[in-house]
């Protein structure tokens, strides 16, 4: 298996950037940069007071790509593409939707604040995270063949 697009210096940058908007968003908020949290509070909000921020933290998750794209760091990196048909993207997406809400938060929120703050039900939730996305891959792409 070959890597493909191995991009160190953006993948550093990337990451150090999520720490410090995980950071800020805690520091500024109180409040942990789970995105299904964040985007569920958009959909049922609990607060007036905080569809601003919410509503922040998502556009500039949206227009960080575009940034990213614009700046010219991606250069020669190909553009992410989806090959699986639409109705399979829809139903993972409700997978994952629903996975979230069972798990009572999602990669964001376990796998990078709450191992940061050694949460042990965010270490077992983040286990759980990779463990069935390596199953998946390996039946999608073993057993199934499909991709």
């Amino acid at each position: 298996m070959t890597i493909i697009n191995f991009t160190p210096v953006s993948a550093l940058l990337g990451g150090a950037l999520i720490g410090l908007a995980a950071a800020f968003l805690l520091l500024a908020q109180g409040r942990i940069a789970g995105i299904s949290g964040i985007a569920g509070g958009i959909i049922y909000p609990e607060e007036k007071d905080s569809m601003s921020w919410r509503l922040v933290f998502v556009l500039g998750l949206i227009l960080g790509g575009f940034i990213y794209q614009w700046s010219g760091l991606g250069v020669g990196v190909k553009h992410i593409q989806a090959v699986a048909d639409m109705p399979l993207l829809i139903i993972g997406g409700l997978l994952v939707g629903i996975g979230t809400q069972i798990g009572t938060g999602c990669t964001s929120g376990h796998g990078i604040c709450g191992l940061a703050r050694r949460s042990p039900r965010s270490l077992i939730a983040t286990l759980c995270f990779m463990g069935s996305a390596i199953m998946t891959v390996y039946i999608v792409r073993h057993l199934v063949g499909a991709v």
